[in-house]
């Protein structure tokens, strides 16, 4: 399969999980952590960072492919908005997985995912923190979703014993 294809298919499935909602209280979560742990434990680094900024580059472009949109804005002004930080995050995490879950056994793509958790609560909450009063970001921009993230990833480790994982990796890496 060519790299292009995979590309812009993980985009449109990087889509598909933030319009999908999880009513979840108090706010509903999306799919997106799951995406982005899932491409980058399959394909590792290269091939995930290259999915998210596609992503990206099409909401930048004004496509409504972020949760919420076009309701809540589209393009940049959404990217600048309390969710920024973690879509910048995601792509960090993209990155930060894909390495260190390169070509490793499950406990170390485990690792790997609980890791990446760290640039996407880091960057999230620190964005955030323009909108949100400090006092109410822990309640606001991390406590809500650990449960759900925790679970998701749970997911992509379990799904990563099923699928060969590590042949995706290798196929993916090869030159």
């Amino acid at each position: 399969m060519p790299w292009a294809f995979i590309i812009v298919i993980g985009a449109a499935v990087m889509v598909v999980a933030a319009k999908v909602q999880i009513p979840f209280w108090p706010v509903p979560m999306t799919l997106h952590t799951m995406a982005v742990m899932g491409f980058a434990v399959a394909f590792g680094p290269r091939i995930a960072v290259s999915i998210f900024i596609t992503y990206l580059a099409a909401g930048a472009a004004g496509l409504p492919v972020f949760s919420g949109s076009p309701e809540r804005g589209i393009g940049l002004a959404y990217m600048a908005g309390p969710t920024g930080g973690y879509l910048l995050g995601y792509l960090v995490a993209s990155w930060l997985v894909g390495t260190l879950a390169a070509g490793k056994g499950f406990i170390c793509r485990v690792g790997a995912m609980l890791v990446g958790m760290i640039p996407i609560y880091a960057m999230g909450v620190a964005w955030l923190a323009i909108y949100v009063p400090a006092s109410q970001l822990l309640a606001t921009g991390i406590a809500p979703f650990l449960l759900g993230d925790l679970v998701k990833i749970g997911i992509v480790a379990a799904s990563s014993i099923a699928f060969p994982i590590s042949i995706l990796w290798r196929w993916s890496n090869r030159k």
